[in-house]
């Protein structure tokens, strides 16, 4: 027999409860991330991003730098212009993809693709920062109850499956013949989704193919350096997806598809030397992660909806102009 685990504090979903003459919820509904799934996932995150900064201390002060200290390095990056513009896109790009849950490896991308890195050197350096920047995300959102345990577990396997595939792809050839042909499929989801934001009623059902998504996602991401948000959020919401926890579930999954992505970058081709511009990227997206998961907490379905379908069109229309020209 079952013991239920209720939870009888006087939250929204208990008092509406109380109202219709039922009994209290179950704790695990009240508060999802609490669920042992999710707390092993997170602590997960928690260990090896302190497990990875532990690295980072060690060959900065300890490994060979050229005949430079830790402190020469870390005073030349303060005072680099180069660092500081990485700062700001880094955290504008988490800002968008905190709360909205695409953007940030096409943001990255672009700033890097600008600055003249090869995009096989592009993509490598947007998945090291990631995975910083989308561990601190993913721990914010299942700390808030943005994380939906079943969906989170559907996305996780085939995601590290498609990741780790594009990043041997992009290792081999240029990944980017593949960005027209999904910025056009892109534009179309974000005409739907602005289409569904704005009708009287907004239904919401169970996903379908999410395994099929999560792998095409972790593949386009990997390969173009971007679009894991793109192609899940967009689809799972455009297909009646709960924003708020579609969002916090896709950020949470990206951490373990990144980190995947990462080492395999870095196993096949080697650690890239846009190291300066790495380090701006996660300490200016380190920052942002708390406040955009809050961000994503407190804004309406509609909204979120909405926002979202902008940027998808907006990004999908620059993105094939960027192709055709």
């Amino acid at each position: 027999m079952k013991i239920r685990d209720l939870d009888l504090s006087p939250s929204p979903i208990n008092l509406q409860h109380q109202a219709a003459g039922l009994p209290p919820v179950e704790d695990i509904v009240t508060h999802p991330g609490d669920h042992p799934v999710l707390r092993i996932a997170m602590w997960a995150a928690v260990s090896v991003l302190v497990s990875l900064l532990g690295v980072i201390a060690w060959r900065l002060f300890f490994g060979d730098n050229g005949g430079h200290s830790g402190w020469e390095l870390i005073e030349g990056a303060l005072t680099s212009p180069t660092f500081w513009s990485a700062v700001a896109v880094g955290f504008v790009a988490q800002v968008i993809d905190g709360a909205l849950g695409m953007a940030y490896g096409i943001s990255a991308t672009t700033f890097l693709l600008t600055a003249g890195a090869t995009p096989a050197a592009a993509s490598a350096s947007v998945h090291i920062a990631e995975v910083f920047t989308t561990g601190l995300s993913g721990i914010s959102h299942v700390k808030l109850g943005n994380v939906n345990k079943s969906l989170f577990v559907r996305l996780l396997v085939p995601g590290i499956l498609g990741a780790i595939l594009g990043a041997v792809l992009v290792t081999q050839f240029d990944g980017k013949v593949l960005k027209p042909f999904i910025s056009a499929y892109l534009l179309l989801m974000g005409l739907y989704i602005l289409r569904k934001a704005w009708r009287k009623h907004i239904g919401r059902k169970e996903p379908k193919h999410v395994g099929k998504l999560a792998l095409l996602g972790g593949f386009v991401d990997a390969a173009g350096g971007g679009g894991w948000g793109p192609v899940v959020t967009t689809n799972l919401i455009g297909a009646g997806g709960d924003p708020r926890t579609t969002i916090g579930s896709v950020n949470f999954a990206e951490f373990f598809l990144t980190l995947s992505s990462a080492t395999s970058f870095i196993l096949l081709a080697g650690e890239p030397s846009t190291w300066m511009m790495v380090a701006g990227l996660v300490f200016g997206g380190m920052f942002a992660a708390p406040f955009a998961a809050l961000l994503c907490k407190r804004m309406a379905p509609r909204t979120l909806m909405s926002i979202v379908g902008v940027l998808i069109t907006l990004i999908s229309v620059f993105n094939i102009y960027k192709a055709l020209h």
